[in-house]
């Protein structure tokens, strides 16, 4: 008889054929098996339950080192797995930015033992390093290269055409793209009218997405580059996008298909403040309609807190993010029990959707040899967000108060229960994540 260290009974399994009422054994860390039936030293009960793959959130900040009033890696981490989400890809606007071979290790080094999920560091381009950036996104735990293309602070901008063709000339994995155009939106700064939020989409307007979009597929063809547009706002952009599939990967966030700016901006003000930024509920329903046409290829939370304090400051010098890593798979829990997407659609774009994106090994399906990571889930169960329930440090969500339907059970990373009934476990234990195409790591 097979032994196993974990055995999960009773559940419906999300495996690559789809649902199937089975169980999962665990051994190593790795799934050993689907319809295990042996001895295990846990066994866990999923009767009543969904057992999902891993979800991956491809684009949070967890602000650490240098901005850790708002969060770090431990409190962001937390967030995430008490979300059920198993991995992240984590930005690298931080202070100082994550630009070199040291400030990539630095946030290494201060995940490890802290960090309740695996985890992966973008480095970010910059107008001087293009020709170390092929070496930089060869780095163990490196998610690839992020381009800032508009509204960073810092180095991290890279706005102009010659500057952007030096980086996508340097290396070979996916890159990642903020598009928003930098003149377009300099120009139209006298757009913000002070003291009203409302007017952020105004100024960060359609027109300045679609152009950077452009901009940065032809550049990216130019270069035979592979690249990945972030946080996609409007329908035109993944209307165009639908002829570049072969070079173009893109996301969208659960905010922008669950937030509509002439209810949020009222009732929330500056916290509804984000860029790209919460549009109107007709853009939001053109969103939905390009995620059913297969468009969009995976979701990130692009969390972003701000502390409460900066968040009030009167628009616009108040901050622009929000936070969402702990929120992201209940929304869309929320969303398939609305009907708006399948199951089965939710695991394609938060999990099978990186992994076939990013080239993550070992990880983004329930598959034998594939990482014992599993979002476990009652899609039924109805339920209240409340601030005690929130785990950044930030302290707030647009979404306090919100009544969902599906909530999030269990969190298991590589075999280990690291959270059940919002419960964690004794200790952080996340890992870099592995790619295609990077350095093996050091055992």
């Amino acid at each position: 008889m097979a032994t196993y260290d974990m055995i999960l009974t009773g559940g419906t399994v999300w495996t690559p054929g789809g649902p199937a009422e089975t169980s999962i054994g665990v051994r190593d860390g790795r799934i050993a098996a689907i319809g295990a039936d042996g001895d295990a030293g846990m066994v866990i009960d999923c009767t009543g339950l969904t057992i999902l793959p891993g979800v991956i959130d491809s684009q949070v900040h967890f602000r650490e080192p240098g901005l850790i009033a708002k969060e770090d890696l431990e409190t962001g981490s937390r967030a995430a797995v008490m979300g059920g989400v198993t991995a992240v890809f984590e930005m690298p606007n931080t202070k100082p930015n994550t630009d070199s071979a040291a400030a990539i290790q630095q946030k290494l080094d201060l995940a490890r033992d802290r960090m309740w999920c695996d985890h992966a560091f973008y480095v970010g381009a910059t107008n001087a390093n293009a020709a170390e950036l092929a070496t930089l996104e060869r780095m163990p735990g490196t998610a690839g290269v992020k381009i800032f293309m508009g509204a960073s602070t810092g180095d991290l901008l890279v706005s102009e055409d010659a500057n952007l063709a030096a980086v996508l000339a340097s290396g070979t994995r996916r890159v990642a793209i903020h598009a928003e155009d930098e003149a377009r939106m300099q120009a139209r700064l006298d757009q913000r009218v002070a003291g009203d939020p409302s007017s952020h989409p105004v100024w960060r307007d359609d027109e300045s997405a679609m152009i950077a979009v452009k901009r940065i597929v032809k550049l990216a063809r130019a270069a035979g580059r592979r690249i990945h547009v972030l946080h996609i706002t409007t329908p035109a952009e993944l209307e165009y996008l639908s002829a570049h599939k072969d070079i173009v990967t893109c996301e969208t966030t659960p905010q922008h298909l669950t937030l509509a700016g002439e209810e949020a901006y009222p009732r929330l003000g500056t916290f509804a403040q984000m860029n790209p930024p919460i549009r109107s509920g007709a853009h939001r329903d053109g969103l939905w309609h390009w995620l059913g046409q297969g468009v969009v290829d995976v979701l990130g939370s692009d969390h972003a807190p701000h502390t409460l304090a900066e968040k009030a400051l009167p628009y616009p010098q108040s901050p622009s993010g929000m936070p969402g890593v702990q929120t992201l798979l209940p929304l869309m829990l929320d969303h398939v029990a609305a009907g708006r997407m399948t199951m089965q659609r939710l695991v394609e774009l938060t999990s099978a959707g990186p992994q076939r994106v990013f080239g993550i090994v070992g990880k983004g399906r329930i598959a034998v040899g594939y990482d014992a990571d599993f979002s476990i889930v009652d899609p039924k169960a109805r339920w209240t967000i409340g601030e005690d329930w929130l785990a950044s440090r930030c302290g707030w969500s647009p979404y306090t108060g919100m009544e969902l339907t599906g909530r999030v059970t269990g969190t298991i990373v590589r075999g280990r229960r690291v959270m059940w009934d919002g419960e964690l476990s004794d200790t952080a234990t996340g890992r870099p994540i592995r790619f295609e195409g990077t350095i093996a790591p050091q055992s």
